[in-house]
């Protein structure tokens, strides 16, 4: 059986740590991250606001990302082996991923703004964080390309709103988590639904 999660969630809202934990604990589990499909900073736009438009869709290059998840999908078996999975002794016996359970985590943060990406998912999340800790977050984070003063303000957080509503009509299947609560909270909460959705699945 294939089963795709998405992870949405505002900027630092935690969807990398969970992602991470769930890796560990889901069998057979791969994950493609939105952040490996940012163009390069020459090829972002600057916006009418002033900064280059990192927060928006048109600065990744989705149909690349939709191939590699269509490339999981096609053969997860393959896909795991390609990015040292590893995969229980049932899984390892299938080539084409017809045995076993084999789960893909889709992260980032507009996964739910691409409509050839929606209808994937077999589950959907979202974290999200007021602005006050948004913005407190990332402050606190290092980024390859420096954000410029200003920039939260003037353009991630617009860029979220926005994105947030556009979000909400392209997706009625959403699970929305608080991304205020602990870690521990998260995880067991998506855990659980995973693992129920598996069960009701098989």
């Amino acid at each position: 059986m294939k089963f795709i999660i998405g992870i949405g969630g505002v900027t630092n809202g935690g969807k990398t740590t969970l992602t991470n934990r769930l890796l560990k604990t889901l069998p057979n589990c791969c994950v493609v991250h939105q952040d490996d499909f940012f163009k390069k900073p020459d090829q972002i736009q600057v916006g009418e606001d002033g900064f280059r438009q990192w927060d928006v869709i048109s600065a990744l290059d989705m149909e690349a990302m939709v191939n590699t998840v269509k490339g999981w999908q096609e053969n997860p078996v393959k896909f795991a082996r390609s990015h040292g999975v590893s995969l229980s002794p049932e899984a390892e016996e299938s080539d084409s991923g017809q045995r076993g359970i084999h789960i893909l985590i889709v992260e980032g943060f507009l996964i739910y703004n691409y409509k050839p990406l929606i209808d994937v998912y077999d589950k959907c999340f979202y974290i999200s964080i007021p602005y006050e800790e948004c913005k407190r977050r990332r402050s606190t984070r290092t980024y390859t390309v420096p954000d410029p003063h200003g920039l939260f303000d003037g353009h991630v957080w617009p860029m979220y709103l926005k994105h947030r509503k556009e979000m909400d009509n392209n997706c009625s299947r959403i699970e929305y988590l608080d991304g205020t609560t602990t870690k521990e909270d998260i995880y067991n909460a998506v855990y659980e639904s995973v693992q129920n959705s598996l069960l009701n699945n098989l």
